[in-house]
């Protein structure tokens, strides 16, 4: 694991005595990579935070090889919030917001009301996935739990908290029968866990390591906290991608826009803010098939 990986983790723990497995996560460097890239007001800090502790779990509890991307969109001040994380735990996040409207205490509802939440996983192999939710809950959390019931997936809990400094979360996930097989007793060992869950304050999920908040909260039970699963920022923007998006132009179009603006193009990466420049050498070579990863040689 690399340094940046030791303070960027999930880290799976599983109950010996109840049919239930769960996943923390613990997010710093990766967290400060995407809000170093905009001057992001703290209630969409938050917010961004929380979505990329809901996207490192549900990638550890949702198997599959390739991309997934949480979208959330509203009309409100904070129109989209959008994180990626690939199956080899790289992620990158950005949120679109109108500073005038935002107050310092505004929640989700003030933010972006009338809301959904998109999941969508591009697997490597295989078919498209796509799960669309209201944003209709208090805070991202209740929103998660409802999509996993909207879904008619398998009972999951979320529990989300980030403050400009660390974004972490928990995830409390049932798992098919087989310590217990009473549907009576599964259901009250499964309601006992998510209450023990809910005494959990914001400021402990943030402040205490994952051994201290499983003992804090489950000490009653036998509880087997495995190996961390390191995560990073990282962005998937390239001049060759930034290259291929200007070759679907067609080479009159992209010669003439490059004329436009004054002899080259700027291509940026609204993720992590990385600009591309292209001129009209630069388009010529892309579409004489020589490629555009060597900058031509009229940069300066």
């Amino acid at each position: 694991m690399s340094d940046l990986r030791k303070t960027d983790f999930t880290q799976r723990f599983i109950f010996d005595n109840s049919d239930t497995r769960g996943e923390l996560v613990s997010l710093d460097h990766s967290y400060a990579e995407v809000l170093a890239k905009h001057a992001y007001p703290e209630p969409v800090q938050q917010l961004l935070g929380e979505l990329m502790a809901a996207a490192a779990l549900l990638v550890s509890t949702l198997k599959f090889d390739g991309l997934m991307s949480l979208q959330a969109r509203s009309e409100g001040a904070v129109p989209l919030l959008m994180i990626e994380i690939t199956s080899e735990h790289e992620i990158r996040g950005l949120a679109r917001f109108d500073a005038d409207q935002i107050t310092p205490d505004a929640t989700l509802s003030d933010l972006m009301p009338n809301g959904v939440l998109a999941l969508t996983i591009d697997p490597t192999i295989g078919k498209r996935y796509q799960g669309i939710v209201d944003l209709g809950g208090n805070d991202l959390s209740a929103c998660f739990t409802n999509y996993f019931v909207m879904s008619h997936q398998v009972p999951t809990r979320f529990w989300l908290a980030a403050d400009g400094k660390r974004a972490r979360g928990m995830l409390l996930q049932q798992l098919p029968a087989e310590v217990i097989k009473d549907e009576v007793d599964r259901a009250e060992s499964w309601n006992r866990l998510n209450a023990l869950g809910d005494t959990l304050k914001v400021e402990e999920l943030l402040g205490l390591d994952n051994e201290t908040i499983l003992h804090r909260l489950f000490h009653e039970d036998v509880v087997r906290l495995f190996d961390k699963d390191g995560i990073e920022f990282k962005c998937s923007c390239s001049r060759e991608r930034s290259g291929n998006a200007l070759s679907s132009l067609g080479h009159d179009d992209a010669l003439t826009l490059v004329k436009e603006h004054g002899g080259h193009i700027e291509i940026d990466c609204q993720f992590c803010n990385e600009r591309y420049l292209f001129d009209a050498a630069d388009v010529d070579q892309l579409f004489a098939g020589a490629g555009v990863e060597t900058p031509s040689g009229t940069h300066h």
